[in-house]
């Protein structure tokens, strides 16, 4: 059984439809829905705020790759277009950990790189598992290391779906 954490996040359009249509669209692999976070911009574009999940999901014909390429055909089904990096998108969706692996491909880093600097994919993931562990520190030690203002920058808001 592979099992992965994917954090998806939108700002253009009905975020709250593209969010809810990407985690049906991943149909009966999901295990666990997190609450929505409202989210300001991360890495300095200006833009409006976010519409922040994440998904834990299983599948037993699934590897690491494989959730890579359902993360983009969510992306394509949203229209995402990829004109400025960390700029605003219909859907973004990141394979944030798959089971133990961890690889350095460029196409796919496991786990995600930045996964610990964002309060958006941590707060969640918390959410919906509480013993998470991330790099093999657990995931609430990496959201208490952020600033406050990291931390408190997130505000629940009503489920997508």
């Amino acid at each position: 059984m592979s099992r992965a954490v994917l954090s998806l996040g939108s700002n253009l359009g009905d975020s709250r439809s593209l969010l809810g249509a990407a985690v049906d669209g991943l149909g009966d692999t999901v295990v666990a829905v997190s609450p929505t976070y409202a989210t300001p911009p991360w890495g300095g574009v200006e833009q409006d705020e976010f519409l922040n999940l994440v998904v834990v999901a299983e599948d037993a014909d699934a590897d690491a790759q494989e959730w890579l390429l359902r993360a983009q055909r969510l992306e394509q089904v949203a229209e995402r277009i990829r004109a400025v990096r960390w700029g605003p998108r219909t859907l973004d969706v990141d394979v944030i950990v798959c089971d133990d692996v961890v690889s350095d491909d460029p196409h796919l880093t496991l786990p995600h790189p930045r996964a610990h600097l964002r309060a958006f994919v941590l707060r969640p993931w918390l959410d919906v598992d509480p013993d998470a562990v991330l790099g093999g520190v657990p995931v609430r030690d990496h959201l208490a290391a952020l600033s406050p203002a990291e931390r408190d920058g997130l505000r629940r808001v009503d489920a997508v779906r």
